[in-house]
């Protein structure tokens, strides 16, 4: 993968923090070979409070093919671009950005498709659920809309932040009149069951939702990549729940990121 590896080679920071847990530099990397790109993704952990001078240092590095930004770092990467897609507009977060053809730095959030295709690809079905989302942060922002543009019946949001939780529940009820509503970690009547939230990412995490009424007719997933499957994953698991992961929407969004840093 490696064997062209020069000053020719073009790069792609990703940042988060913690950044350990990504596993998507390898794959991205890997991918771009196959595609006869030569390009590395390189990881980098960077604060919350050193972010925007981050990207504003990386402006000047020309052989960039583009950033990606996991969490916490996607509406700072949103907040830096100059050009918008409708997606990122609307989440208000982007975890992808290259610059177009003028030089101007394009954002997209592909979080929520990749997501979507990672449940439906484990035999989940979204056309027609009632489903439950935790966390109204930049990925559940990009998921909820995504559940509701794939013809889902309903969606509860429940966040730790009641603010941020009905701000987003308003904005999907302007896409979608009376498909969202606040809800709680209760799961109790929901097809799916989703996570959205970083809890699970770090020994010892509380789980995001409360599982008490779990049952084996529910498909849960979750954003979260640790090793192996998360606390909430396990659980629905043991419970006879169809599964996807954090892993599974990285596979199902690496062709759209792939295609994203490749346009023209």
């Amino acid at each position: 993968m490696f064997e062209t590896y020069s000053g020719a080679t073009r790069l792609v920071p990703i940042l988060g923090h913690p950044i350990r847990q990504a596993k998507s530099p390898y794959g991205l990397t890997k991918g771009f070979a196959d595609r006869g790109a030569d390009v590395v993704v390189v990881p980098m952990d960077v604060t919350p409070d050193a972010v925007a001078t981050v990207l504003t240092a990386l402006d000047s590095v020309r052989n960039l093919a583009g950033i990606i930004a996991t969490v916490p770092h996607k509406f700072a990467l949103c907040a830096h671009a100059d050009r918008l897609t409708d997606r990122a507009a609307f989440y208000g977060s982007a975890n992808v950005m290259r610059r177009d053809a003028s030089g101007a730095w394009l954002a997209d959030m592909l979080d929520g498709v990749g997501f979507v295709r990672a449940v439906q690809a484990a035999g989940g079905t979204v056309a027609g659920a009632t489903a439950l989302l935790a966390g109204a942060g930049g990925a559940g922002g990009a998921i909820a809309l995504a559940v509701l543009e794939n013809g889902a019946e309903s969606l509860a949001v429940h966040d730790v932040d009641p603010a941020r939780r009905a701000a987003l529940v308003a904005k999907l009820n302007a896409v979608y009149p009376g498909k969202a509503r606040e809800g709680s970690a209760m799961i109790a009547g929901y097809d799916l069951v989703l996570n959205a939230t970083p809890m699970g990412m770090r020994p010892g995490d509380a789980l995001p939702l409360d599982l008490s009424d779990l049952t084996g007719s529910m498909f849960v997933g979750d954003v979260v990549t640790p090793p192996g499957l998360s606390p909430l994953l396990q659980a629905a698991q043991a419970a006879g729940c169809r599964i996807s992961s954090g892993h599974d929407m990285f596979h199902a969004s690496l062709d759209l990121m792939l295609d994203f840093f490749t346009a023209a």
